[in-house]
């Protein structure tokens, strides 16, 4: 990145078109009168510099990596609000991907805290105006990175631009502890991620014309930890009027209680502290880190970023490990999603029919046997088909329907949920995936993108198919005419209907394939979360031992649990972020 070289870490893009004038001008700033637009190709000019990309996906798509949208959180930027880039006089690779965000990952911690970067992708096509898709990754707002959506083929199937974000993480993108507020409302609600996301989209809005994107015409999308980001969104003053249209991938209502929440954060650096000598013990250090002391928010920002990503790691969708979307009353309100004052714009939320497989299968009670002696051991696959259907009910309640019901006396705009059942049929997709996985935490990923990676690329051969491929083409045109009207009706697709109602009417879109083609219906199937305790309970397909054992332990503190552990006497889980 050679404007990063040119001042201190991080900083400048160029202004060599506009001349001199100009260079007092930030990256976030709407763009003047006359400033560059789009021309065909990989180098575009900015309000304030140029960008060189590369031409990928066969010369189709235009593609540029690790563009930053706001200085590094760096020093005495850690755990404040991110500030805007100031101008450059340099220019721009972004031919390379940019940093990770302090996080674990297989193992190791990994990353850079100069990492708030973005990536574009758009069809090679002197086209302008199109629509803008801002793609929020997953992680449990813990790990992850803007690649984890390669929109290489997407951008093109959809015709838009196609904009992914990093944004930070863990305890350096959430953290309410009291010595951290001294500054904005905004950053006292240690909301500190969704605070970047707010100034990509600032950044997104200032800049996506060189790009030949409409920045009138923006959809925030986001997958799990993403999905639940932009459900926060939705609820968020901050985001008022920063996007047209939304879309939630299991995503869903999750919210924390900030000062709770202080206590988990506390009691997890407790032991860094000790072991720097500061305290005596833990609960001392606990304490002191509850506390308003200047020593603490200095003892904070100088502890390695690699230590606190090391943190509250074994949450396993679990916000009773680690606790973030902090109800502060600023950036998100009190009330939480019982708010009447949404962010209405049409909303899709997405689902899958076997969500919660990939967090049964790596849950210890499973992860030591191999998915061959799994399926070999009866007494264990009834044990492990127990907990994942039954996980996998609560957790697609949680993303669609429970939300769609929740929202809809208050949403002043359209609701669509839909519902992927593909992955269950061992003809297409083999007896390993339709018996262990199904339709996975993550399945709707290869077919908007056409390529498997991540955990899909376990079952390339069920994806290449004629039914997969039409249910990819079908997904392809709903998603291009929502991102277009805010419908995602057209012509040959079965209707999707929008909620009419919180009780009756329309719901689900339900959409499969055999291996021929798609197989879509429009529902309105209802599911109770009391109807499914009822048959956990009447389930005699195991021992009722071990039906407990795996509500206490596999079940147990999930985003979809609260209920379920207190109709089972698990409730005390909840009481530290309430």
């Amino acid at each position: 990145m050679e404007f990063r070289k040119e001042k201190t870490v991080a900083s400048r893009l160029a202004a060599t078109l506009l001349g001199a004038l100009l260079l007092a001008i930030p990256l976030w700033a709407a763009p003047a009168a006359g400033a560059p637009s789009y021309r065909q190709g990989t180098v575009q000019d900015l309000t304030s510099g140029k960008v060189s990309g590369s031409e990928v996906n066969d010369g189709a798509t235009l593609l540029w990596l690790g563009i930053p949208y706001a200085e590094p959180p760096v020093g005495a930027l850690r755990w404040k609000a991110p500030q805007p880039l100031a101008a450059s006089s340099g220019s721009f690779d972004a031919t390379k991907g940019g940093a990770l965000c302090p996080q674990l990952q297989a193992g190791k911690l990994v990353g850079s805290e100069d990492c708030l970067t973005l990536d574009i992708y758009r069809p090679n096509s002197p086209e302008t105006g199109l629509p803008v898709l801002v793609y929020i990754h997953g992680g449990n707002n813990q790990g992850g990175t803007s690649q984890e959506l390669d929109a290489r083929h997407l951008a093109v199937t959809v015709n838009a631009v196609v904009v992914s974000v990093n944004y930070r993480l863990g305890l350096l993108g959430f953290n309410g502890l009291p010595a951290l507020r001294t500054g904005s409302a905004e950053e006292n609600s240690g909301n500190f991620s969704l605070l970047d996301i707010s100034q990509s989209l600032k950044w997104i809005k200032a800049n996506i014309d060189a790009f030949g994107g409409d920045g009138g015409n923006i959809t925030v999308s986001g997958f799990s930890a993403g999905g639940r980001d932009v459900m926060a969104m939705l609820i968020s003053p901050i985001f008022k009027g920063q996007f047209q249209k939304a879309i939630s991938i299991s995503g869903g209502m999750t919210i924390a209680d900030r000062q709770a929440s202080a206590k988990l954060t506390a009691r997890a650096l407790a032991p860094l502290v000790v072991a720097d000598k500061v305290k005596a013990d833990e609960d001392e250090a606990y304490q002191w880190l509850l506390t308003s002391s200047p020593d603490v928010g200095g003892y904070l920002r100088g502890l390695a970023a690699d230590r606190l990503a090391g943190l509250m790691t074994n949450a396993g969708i679990r916000m009773t490990v680690f606790p973030h979307l902090f109800s502060d009353g600023a950036v998100l309100p009190k009330d939480g999603f019982a708010t009447a004052n949404y962010n209405s714009v049409p909303l899709i939320m997405l689902t899958s029919s076997k969500e919660f497989s990939l967090f049964a299968r790596s849950d210890p009670e499973f992860a030591v046997l191999k998915d061959d002696e799994l399926m070999d051991d009866a007494a264990k696959l009834r044990a492990y088909a127990f907990a994942n259907d039954y996980g996998s009910k609560l957790y697609e309640l949680f993303n669609a329907q429970e939300s769609a019901e929740a929202m809809f006396a208050s949403y002043k705009a359209p609701l669509y949920t839909l519902r992927i059942g593909w992955g269950g049929n061992p003809a297409i997709v083999g007896e390993r995936m339709a018996k262990v996985y199904g339709s996975f935490h993550g399945v709707w990923i290869p077919f908007v993108t056409s390529a498997t990676s991540g955990f899909s690329a376990s079952f390339p051969a069920a994806f290449d198919n004629s039914g997969a491929r039409d249910l990819s083409d079908k997904l392809g045109r709903y998603l291009g005419n929502f991102l277009r009207t805010g419908d995602p009706n057209g012509e040959g697709l079965v209707a999707w209907k929008p909620w009419v109602s919180a009780t009756s009417g329309p719901t689900q879109l339900v959409v499969d394939a055999d291996a021929e083609k798609a197989i879509i219906e429009m529902t309105e199937e209802r599911t109770r979360y009391d109807d499914v305790l009822a048959e956990m309970e009447a389930d005699g397909s195991i021992p009722e031992a071990d039906k407990r054992h795996l509500i206490e332990r596999v079940l147990n503190g999930r985003w979809f649990s609260r209920r379920l552990d207190l109709h089972f006497g698990n409730g005390s889980l909840w009481i530290m972020i309430e």
